[in-house]
């Protein structure tokens, strides 16, 4: 593996990597299970742990990344690994611990093209030496949940998702019409099915899952067979406010452009209705989406949060065309008091009231997204009563529920699964 500080370069360790998908799935319990025989081991104070931050990839502030970064600030000396780095991409807050980067990191075009290196994230991941740790806490929404830790050690999983890919967004990634239908059916669901069978067995590695969502709770109970604590990921509603100024007349998506986001749907549900769509973001979807806009549709790319702050003030509404784990981008927009327009799945049903902070539509399709943005377009929306709601999943929220469960899993004895 290589460890990595900002502006250092790399050393490689060479871990060796343990069997692929060694452990077989556990049960979910209602309650914590200290199995037999296992006596109560008091944690060590929290200057004395030694810590473990695990996170898929690093190289974008996204809401995995604003969990991560959290997860920083309570501990500052601990070592984050992770399987690709792009230093610069990442907080102050992220960027000033010890990074730790797999053996994939020194793959050739492993930053422009790390997806490609899917297959060989289990034993990239398995090769990790946590062996010094006390407590492990993996932000993952792939591979990092699959992390080894030491038998003493708690690992606690903040799951933004399971692997969408390997279970129900299969088509979304890899279906016909996306890598052609030889390769979704003779290389890429095979391949996505075992990820999937070694995604299911790492599941008993974790002592306690964290889910951002009752939506991602339900899925960890689906294809774990584990139940999760619920803890929303933090918004910054300090930073996202409303200043006053008036809405225009143009909707906004600001997103990663990624196929499970169905960005195509909004912007023909634009075309549909006459909308002017703007559209802040990046990703490899970006050159199949920019052939089906026209003139309506403007790409403005990567842009601060200080920028996105102003697109939210200044958009009649925020677009969620796709089914979202929790989704903090609406929640940000109702922050700045900016009605969502929103698919009615997913973690909306959990961030969106309907008729007073936004318009849910029921089918994934350009007509029924459609008639929401032109509901959006007609209704009155009060901005002190979006930004409430908003107030509900607060940085200063999520840090104190977080904190709650951490100490309340390593007061647990050791070897207690939830």
């Amino acid at each position: 593996m290589e460890l990595i500080r900002s502006g250092q370069s790399a050393v490689d360790s060479g871990q060796d990597a343990p069997g692929l998908g060694q452990d077989a799935p556990g049960l979910g319990q209602d309650a914590p299970d200290t199995g037999p025989g296992v006596a109560a081991d008091r944690r060590l104070p929290t200057a004395d742990l030694r810590v473990a931050l695990v996170h898929d990839w690093l190289n974008g502030m996204r809401g995995g990344e604003k969990v991560l970064a959290a997860l920083c600030e309570r501990y500052p000396d601990a070592d984050v690994f992770t399987l690709f780095y792009e230093p610069g991409t990442v907080s102050d807050t992220i960027g000033r611990h010890r990074i730790i980067t797999s053996t994939l990191q020194r793959l050739p075009f492993a930053r422009a093209h790390y997806r490609r290196y899917l297959p060989l994230y289990p034993t990239a991941i398995e090769q990790f030496n946590l062996d010094a740790y006390d407590l492990v806490i993996s932000s993952s929404h792939c591979a990092a949940k699959a992390i080894i830790a030491p038998g003493r050690a708690r690992h606690l999983c903040y799951c933004h998702s399971p692997m969408r890919y390997a279970w129900d967004q299969f088509d979304a990634y890899f279906g016909p019409e996306r890598v052609g239908a030889v390769a979704s059916r003779w290389l890429y669901r095979p391949m996505l099915q075992r990820l999937a069978r070694w995604d299911a067995a790492t599941a008993s590695r974790v002592g306690r899952f964290v889910a951002n969502s009752q939506h991602v709770a339900g899925r960890i109970r689906r294809y774990y067979n584990r139940e999760a604590t619920i803890v929303y990921p933090p918004v910054d509603t300090i930073f996202y406010n409303s200043d006053g100024t008036p809405p225009g007349r143009h909707f906004l998506i600001v997103s990663a452009l990624v196929p499970y986001k169905r960005i195509d749907v909004a912007i023909e549900a634009c075309r549909r209705v006459g909308a002017t769509l703007r559209i802040a973001g990046d990703g490899p979807d970006r050159d199949r989406l920019e052939r089906l806009a026209d003139g309506h549709v403007e790409f403005v790319g990567r842009v601060s949060d200080q920028q996105i702050r102003d697109e939210y003030r200044r958009a009649l509404a925020i677009l969620l065309p796709g089914e979202e784990d929790f989704g903090i981008v609406p929640v940000e927009a109702q922050a700045c008091g900016r009605p969502v327009v929103a698919l009615a799945r997913g973690g909306a049903l959990e961030t969106i009231t309907p008729g007073e902070t936004g318009i849910l539509f029921e089918e994934l399709t350009p007509v029924s997204m459609a008639g929401a943005l032109e509901a959006v377009a007609d209704a009155p929306f009060d901005p002190e009563r979006l930004r409430a709601n908003a107030q509900r999943f607060s940085r200063e929220r999520h840090v104190e529920r977080m904190h709650a469960v951490i100490d309340e899993t390593l007061d647990a004895p050791i070897g207690t699964r939830w």
